[in-house]
């Protein structure tokens, strides 16, 4: 990537109302329309996460999830979720400093906690390259398969 990604984490609270739409407009691009997945995005979960965006020195957004905690999703275990590289950024390899980032700041947020995500079944090799391991028989989600991963604490 020749534009160095500032990494940040914060709650809700923190977004500005343009950062808050690139964001969802994001998340309605890739899983509503590209992936042609029906399904509710805006589940009332967001202002209690926090979020985890890659932004380039021009403030464009290149990488997003958000980081549910313990006992929202899923009873013992933070939950990562939304996780998604626009477009115009795929194969520029952010997916990878993505979840490094998104695991890290899970585990300093939350420490000592497994970490959970639902992950799109032909996804399932990338995030096993991070500890995690599928719990559970895939599920569909929005008519594409998912299956639960885990990664221990």
């Amino acid at each position: 990537m020749p534009n160095p990604v500032r990494w940040q984490c914060h709650g809700f609270h923190d977004f500005t109302p343009l950062a808050l739409y690139q964001v969802l407009q994001l998340r309605d691009q890739v899983f509503v329309v590209e992936q042609q997945s029906l399904y509710g995005d805006i589940d009332g979960i967001d202002t209690d996460c926090w979020h985890l965006s890659g932004r380039d020195a021009h403030e464009r957004l290149l990488a997003y999830a958000r980081l549910i905690a313990p006992g929202v999703k899923y009873p013992d275990a933070v939950a990562i979720g939304r996780v998604v590289i626009p477009p115009h950024a795929r194969g520029s390899g952010l997916a990878k400093p993505l979840m490094q980032q998104a695991v890290a700041h899970s585990e300093r947020l939350f420490p000592g906690r497994a970490i959970m995500l639902s992950a799109q079944q032909d996804k399932l090799g990338f995030y096993q390259q991070f500890g995690f391991r599928t719990v559970s028989e895939p599920y569909d989600d929005g008519g594409i398969l998912h299956v639960d991963m885990r990664r221990d604490a």
